[in-house]
């Protein structure tokens, strides 16, 4: 096992090496992603090592929550309102797309019970963590395969299309306000990781969502609110955090995977595809609203997840405390009104 895992951090090392060599956005990230995904369907034995996934979340949660100084928090805070609307955006949009994928695949799959197929439909649709909407179908009866293989397939969609759309389009270093510690103090660096880690664990104890990503950011964002930064987090830590979250991602592919249900995962991409252009639509709008860039706002919407929306904003300076905000009040709001959504409207009560 430790030799499989060695053998898909070289391959995803390489393969960001290549991407800095060809100037592609997230070179650490996007990089790693598509080629151990494409390994693991090719059939190589690729594997991730779960601590090391932890290890980079918490780097990045630490890294984010350098960019909530005062001035930073202050103008997230005169955002509540855009934020209550993305969140009301994310359950409409979810929705709609669970029920879309119901109406082109029931007939399909008749093998699959009424009752199971839209609660697999509809947790497939919700965006949220993949792993969380997971159990939250397991619960009501709904195919866990295709849950968990629908959510996958819109975050590579996601965390790939949307960055090369921000470069290709000349979209990055719009930051205005200062971005917290730029030089990276030892013994600053040192008390942080402590503190953060104790953050993570702690989140890890009260049986939190992401809780080596969330304990760290709110510790993070505490020192700097503060006044009190400590450090920056080095470069190096950054872009090996990136590697390793990307590795974990694309290990989840497999032939198997594949042909799990074909049409299934083409309707799935093809879908995260439109809700993306929606999306935009929707970033256009806000941006209107709030005089805040359309981009900033179609990472802090779009169907991604938190920690790849913020790592997209942070690479390409593209307002990361704004995407951070939108998308972590996003994933809390997903995840403790999806279920009883689904009760109200399938089955008149929420599911215990």
């Amino acid at each position: 096992m430790t030799l499989r895992i060695l053998a898909t951090l070289l391959l995803a090392l390489l393969a960001a090496l290549a991407c800095l060599a060809l100037h592609t956005p997230l070179p650490w990230m996007i990089g790693p992603l598509l080629a151990v995904s494409l390994a693991s369907i090719a059939g190589a034995p690729t594997a991730s090592y779960t601590p090391l996934r932890n290890a980079g979340q918490w780097a990045i949660g630490t890294a984010l929550g350098l960019y909530f100084t005062s001035e930073m928090v202050g103008l997230v805070a005169g955002l509540w309102w855009a934020i209550v609307l993305a969140i009301a955006w994310a359950l409409g949009l979810g929705w709609l797309f669970g029920r879309w994928l119901y109406g082109a695949h029931a007939a399909r799959m008749p093998h699959i019970p009424v009752r199971s197929m839209k609660a697999t439909t509809y947790f497939s649709g919700a965006i949220g963590g993949a792993s969380e909407m997971t159990l939250l179908a397991e619960r009501v009866g709904a195919r866990t395969d295709l849950v968990a293989a629908a959510h996958s397939v819109r975050l590579v969609v996601v965390t790939v299309l949307i960055p090369f759309a921000m470069q290709w389009s000349g979209l990055h270093g719009l930051e205005i306000h200062a971005a917290g510690p730029r030089d990276v103090r030892w013994g600053g660096l040192a008390l942080l990781v402590l503190a953060t880690g104790a953050g993570g664990l702690a989140m890890r104890l009260a049986g939190r969502t992401n809780p080596w990503f969330i304990g760290p950011l709110v510790v993070s964002l505490g020192f700097t609110v503060a006044g009190h930064p400590l450090s920056a987090v080095p470069a190096w830590v950054s872009n090996a955090a990136q590697l390793v979250i990307a590795v974990s991602l694309g290990v989840r592919f497999s032939r198997e995977f594949l042909h799990t249900a074909p049409r299934w995962l083409a309707a799935v991409a093809g879908g995260t595809v439109g809700m993306i252009v929606v999306c935009a639509a929707f970033a256009w709008l806000l941006a209107w609203a709030t005089g805040l860039h359309p981009a900033t706002l179609l990472l802090g919407t779009s169907p991604g997840g938190i920690a790849e929306m913020a790592i997209t904003a942070k690479v390409l300076q593209l307002g990361v405390p704004v995407v951070t905000a939108f998308q972590v009040c996003r994933l809390v709001a997903v995840l403790l009104i999806v279920g009883p959504m689904y009760g109200w409207l399938y089955e008149k009560k929420p599911p215990a």
